[in-house]
């Protein structure tokens, strides 16, 4: 195994060192899904704050911001084809293809974004642009979240699996504080009329550059060494979404269920936030985009640590002690925002940058552990795109719903505790129908339960 994971080179063509090489291929992973999540959360960012009156002018600020976030959910019902055809592909070819693809899918998306005229000048076409575009962000990304956590995780030594799958996963709010710096510093530096008319196309139309550098990072690692013993042992499948089912419905099931709540609850503090923090609570819009950032900057710092304690302790504790530990705080998060006092407000931001990363960081590994390594690029495609539109993709859109038809966020907040509720309740279950294999395990020392 070594042999394969060392072949990544230098730039004079000699073979880096194993512990290098795996370095590499972490930061690789890391830099493409910040990257791609840079992309994704700049337009969840502008779906909140500016598109409601840029693509569609003629609707009230409600309908306009649940419009807005309707084509923010687009991109998250696009994922999942995204996932099934890259990782199909990832399953036959290889990560490293797919990964590149996606990326350049992501930038290309987004670029577009920013040179979509606006509604005022177009009409109708300009939400049917947007929703386009949208489609081949969602598209991207789909092929990206399970992939780079695969391999990093499959390059990961023994005892590390946890730590190494964590390295993508800090994409997430990497990708959050980098498009809302750009976003605030764009705005910053010209009037509120400036930015709101052309201002805003500026952190879509920097994808392009940020891509590029992406490509030049991630087309310098290798293969994955589970996908190379999968080709050398001829293990290819034909059709890996279908062979990756035959693990059966109880653990697809309960897995996808134990994943709802971490996307749901981040897309509402994420997102949902600055629209209603600016429109019903009288905050300004950069005062909460500060706030989510700080959080952001909060749940990156804390990956490593709780990766590293998944390591030594086994992630199964951890993570059903996460998910209390969201369900709990959601239920205090709006009370505590609803304040009005800022100081209160960003305690309620912090407290989510601290929690949320504590399932996060082991979701991607307990997803890819479901599947052998034959099939689980489409496997673990299939789970975490699902729970992403169930859980993020609506989570938005549901809530301001909810705020709208009963003036309040109580309904919002019982909504995340339903759904906080599921997934401790799926994660508990599915916890023990399948055995531990968390820790000590080689690369493919991770096999199915033929129980579950």
């Amino acid at each position: 195994m070594s042999d394969k994971i060392s072949n990544s080179t230098t730039s004079d063509g000699k073979p880096l060192p194993e512990k290098a090489a795996r370095s590499r291929v972490a930061m690789a992973t890391l830099a493409g899904t910040t990257l791609e999540w840079y992309d994704f959360f700049l337009y969840g960012t502008a779906a909140a704050l500016i598109f409601n009156k840029q693509f569609f002018p003629s609707l009230s600020p409600t309908a306009g911001t649940l419009a807005a976030f309707s084509t923010f959910a687009v991109g998250f019902i696009a994922r999942p084809v995204g996932g099934l055809v890259f990782g199909h592909f990832g399953d036959r070819i290889g990560r490293k293809a797919t990964l590149v693809v996606s990326l350049v899918m992501m930038g290309v998306g987004s670029t577009l974004i920013g040179l979509i005229p606006n509604y005022d000048s177009i009409g109708f076409w300009a939400p049917v642009l947007l929703v386009a575009m949208r489609v081949v962000q969602g598209i991207g990304l789909g092929g990206e979240g399970a992939g780079a956590t695969l391999m990093s995780m499959e390059h990961a030594p023994a005892g590390q699996k946890n730590l190494y799958a964590g390295f993508p996963q800090m994409g997430t709010p990497a990708g959050l504080v980098l498009a809302n710096g750009i976003f605030l510093t764009t705005n910053a530096v010209m009037s509120d009329s400036a930015f709101a008319s052309w201002g805003w196309r500026i952190p879509f139309l920097l994808s392009f550059v940020l891509v590029a550098i992406g490509l030049v990072i991630r087309l310098r690692v290798t293969e994955s060494p589970s996908f190379a013993g999968v080709m050398e042992k001829g293990e290819i499948v034909r059709f890996p979404l279908r062979e990756s089912l035959k693990v059966g419905f109880p653990r697809l099931s309960l897995t996808l269920a134990a994943c709802l709540a971490n996307s749901a609850v981040a897309y509402a503090f994420m997102v949902f936030t600055l629209s209603y923090g600016t429109q019903h609570l009288g905050y300004d819009k950069q005062f909460l985009v500060l706030s989510v950032t700080a959080a952001a900057v909060l749940w990156f710092l804390s990956i490593p640590f709780w990766t590293k304690i998944a390591d030594k302790y086994g992630r199964r504790h951890m993570f059903i002690g996460g998910s209390a530990a969201i369900l709990l705080w959601c239920i205090v998060f709006f009370p505590l925002l609803n304040t009005e006092n800022k100081m209160v407000a960003v305690i309620a931001f912090l407290g989510m940058g601290l929690i949320v990363p504590v399932t996060h960081c082991v979701q991607g590994s307990i997803i890819a552990d479901t599947f052998p390594a034959k099939v689980r690029y489409s496997g673990s495609s299939l789970i975490l795109q699902s729970g992403a539109i169930l859980g993020g993709g609506l989570a938005p859109m549901i809530a301001t719903a909810l705020l709208d038809a009963t003036g309040s966020s109580a309904g919002v907040t019982w909504y995340l505790a339903g759904v906080c509720t599921i997934s401790l309740v799926g994660a508990i279950a599915l916890f023990k129908i399948v055995p531990d294999s968390s820790r000590g395990l080689e690369h493919e020392e991770i096999r199915v339960s033929e129980n579950a």
